[in-house]
């Protein structure tokens, strides 16, 4: 991860001087996109390790000096972390049969917390944002929280419903089942990925 981590904060650095003074929200719009997948990026790492979202201020303080994370990229970058977090529960599901969990912390049970607990609470969380502004206020989180709810949902539903498969077949496949992918490579095709 250093070395990505050390492109994509030089990436940052070269534009930090263009950040500066008058010009810091000139170029806003088109920086957001960038800060949102950063945000995506170092928050599913985080959540990895930690089982714990990412704060604002640990996401700014990854960020080099001159190029301000807003309240707005931050928030719409946990929102696409929530698509990374489905396709990693789903990935699990798939190979070894289990939702991922954390390790047990004080005044848990004998697990930790499952990943599908935590996309619910973040769901919970999100949806009950209050992103009503005055008519002449602009927020990128205002335009863009639909759509963004929307895909929410699906991914927590998508790992809700393959969890419930997974305990209502019983968990037909035993665990680590693997399908056989040798008939698609003898005719010379190439292995799909997906998740």
């Amino acid at each position: 991860m250093t070395s990505r981590y050390d492109s994509i904060k030089d990436l940052f650095t070269s534009i930090a001087p263009d950040l500066q003074g008058i010009n810091s929200w000139r170029y806003q719009k088109q920086i957001s996109g960038g800060c949102q997948e950063f945000v995506e990026a170092i928050s599913f790492h985080h959540y990895l390790e930690t089982q714990t979202l990412i704060t604002h201020a640990e996401a700014q303080a990854l960020i080099p000096d001159g190029v301000e994370l807003t309240a707005d990229d931050y928030v719409l970058g946990l929102f696409d972390l929530t698509g990374e977090l489905m396709r990693f529960a789903i990935t699990n599901i798939a190979t070894n049969g289990t939702l991922p969990r954390g390790a047990a912390t004080a005044g848990e049970e004998s697990e930790g917390r499952d990943i599908l607990m935590d996309l619910r609470a973040v769901r919970t969380s999100f949806e009950t944002l209050d992103t009503s502004m005055g008519p002449n206020d602009y927020s990128y989180l205002k335009k863009d929280i639909q759509k963004k709810v929307e895909v929410m949902r699906q991914s927590v539903g998508k790992v809700e419903y393959a969890a419930y498969g997974m305990i209502i077949r019983g968990r037909e496949r035993p665990k680590g089942w693997v399908p056989d992918l040798s008939e698609g490579q003898e005719r010379g095709r190439e292995p799909v990925e997906s998740y």
